[in-house]
């Protein structure tokens, strides 16, 4: 039986990372246990991403080539995701009519939605449901709107180490392909994924995405002020902002780094649930079965109990291999767990392009 390999790649703020998945003949949708053989991340330097940007081309395109020559992946050609706070999604109600003479329609009915000229945006549409209304048939589903200049800085950063990109997903997206499987099919859940300088907020409703938010704050927001509030710079304070957690008891010393990662967090947990609130509020199917924690910053000891507190929810932590095969000796023990927290994005955007 034939197989399809795919590699996800994820640009994030301090790190590039990419996953090579193999599917059956069938694709994704075919294939119980998709298998991941290989995995790799490298490190971005500061400045080199900007508000989910690529500002320095020439450095992250190194930082890609390194990724390449480490991971060992069997082609150069990927799929890239984008989110930040320049894509735009929102649910919209649109005339029924086959997905893609609906894409092609796009700019002619959105365009009074839009923060930018039709023009400057790249367009697409997440169908979610359907109705019936005083004018037909209608679909809904998720607006994606992102600005151009956005997406071919990613692209020109990936074609520049040598690469080929096949297609651009949205990272929201993404993770709801690799997280929400297995137990979660069936189930209303939340995807919390803490970046460095943003989180990503989805909801899914039985295997579809109902509901995407960018809030503008991450992990390397707390570290920062550790670094503000005891003078040390950025290097130092991640480790003390690891060692410290949130919510727990600290040395008097520490006391400021505390208090400065509490009030961090506190916006960041305070604009979860208010978003969480929201979509209950306002959604027919009621209230969440769970929350999904991901992302680098969600390892911060306290954080998943803070959050679970907050939003009253219970929360569990990404395992996205729990659903599929990883090859011998891929990941093991402590780095498969690490890893666990960061894989989804590029995992998803494999699972996003296979057939």
């Amino acid at each position: 039986m034939a197989k399809t390999r795919v590699v996800g790649l994820d640009i994030g703020t301090t790190n590039v990372r990419a996953a090579e998945v193999e599917f059956g003949s069938k694709g994704p949708a075919g294939t119980e246990r998709p298998k991941v053989v290989k995995f790799a991340e490298a490190p971005l330097p500061d400045g080199s991403i900007r508000d989910g940007e690529v500002v320095e081309p020439a450095i992250v395109s190194t930082a890609i080539r390194q990724l390449w020559k480490q991971g060992g992946f069997s082609t150069k050609e990927v799929v890239i995701g984008v989110g930040n706070q320049r894509v735009m999604v929102r649910d919209v109600e649109l005339p029924a009519m086959p997905l893609p003479q609906l894409r092609a329609s796009l700019p002619y009915q959105v365009s009074d939605l839009l923060p930018v000229a039709v023009e400057d945006a790249h367009l697409d549409f997440v169908p979610t449901g359907a109705s019936h209304g005083r004018s037909g048939e209608q679909v809904t589903g998720l607006l994606v709107a992102a600005t151009k200049d956005t997406v071919m800085a990613n692209v020109d950063a990936v074609e520049n180490a040598g690469l080929q990109v096949t297609m651009v997903d949205l990272t929201a997206l993404a993770l709801t392909r690799s997280l929400v499987r297995g137990q979660y099919l069936e189930k209303t859940v939340a995807i919390v994924d803490i970046g460095a300088r943003i989180a990503t907020v989805v909801i899914v409703e039985t295997g579809v995405p109902k509901f995407v938010r960018v809030l503008p704050t991450g992990g390397h927001d707390m570290t920062e002020a550790v670094g503000r509030a005891l003078n040390v710079p950025n290097e130092t304070a991640e480790g003390i902002k690891k060692n410290i957690g949130i919510g727990l008891p600290v040395a008097n010393e520490l006391i400021p780094a505390a208090q400065a990662v509490a009030e961090v967090g506190h916006v960041l947990v305070e604009a979860v649930r208010s978003t969480l609130a929201f979509f209950t509020m306002n959604a027919s199917g009621g209230s969440l079965d769970a929350l999904i924690l991901s992302g680098r910053g969600s390892s911060l000891t306290g954080f998943g109990q803070y959050l679970a507190t907050a939003a009253r929810v219970g929360v569990v932590l990404a395992a996205p291999t729990s659903t599929m095969e990883t090859a011998p000796g891929l990941l093991t023990g402590s780095k498969l767990e690490d890893a666990q927290r960061v894989m989804g994005v590029s995992l998803g955007l494999a699972f996003g392009v296979a057939s």
